[in-house]
């Protein structure tokens, strides 16, 4: 048994320290929201924070989370003031939405250390994380918007 904290909530799983976090997090505890992609830490389908840095939860060790905070795409939920879902929501950005977990958990870290990213800033900062679907202008969009929504405390569309 390993003890994790994930989403703000401890959990005792029952899982190899050398197991990748990302089969604990989806089939031992059943947080199906981070997503299996490459296996291989080239997509950015499986990101998670770990103690507030995005990482790569399929090439991430169980052992490493001991004793650190994970937060999924369901604990980013549960923050009333995620101004990145709403702003995904507003701009309509998934299509097939597969790789859409990744690229909001790697936006989150962009928007928490830079509140207000240009162009360049997010296509550096999401160049990690791969859309199949190719809805790159409509995540830089989203990413804008929840930019704006956060420090104007509110819808900005």
């Amino acid at each position: 048994m390993v003890k994790l904290k994930i989403n703000q909530k401890e959990y005792s799983v029952d899982a190899s320290p050398d197991m990748p976090l990302l089969w604990a997090l989806r089939d031992v505890l059943g947080l199906t929201g981070t997503k299996f992609g490459c296996g291989m830490a080239q997509c950015g389908a499986c990101t998670v924070h770990l103690d507030g840095e995005a990482v790569r939860s399929c090439v991430t060790l169980v052992s490493r989370a001991v004793g650190k905070e994970v937060t999924t795409i369901e604990g980013l939920s549960a923050d009333p003031e995620n101004y990145l879902q709403k702003a995904w929501l507003d701009i309509d950005v998934p299509q097939c939405g597969y790789c859409q977990s990744g690229q909001i958990m790697s936006a989150a870290v962009l928007l928490r250390e830079n509140p207000n990213p240009t162009d360049e800033d997010i296509d550096n900062a999401m160049s990690g994380n791969i859309c199949r679907c190719g809805t790159y202008p409509r995540i830089r969009k989203a990413i804008h918007l929840a930019a704006k929504m956060q420090r104007e405390g509110g819808s900005a569309k």
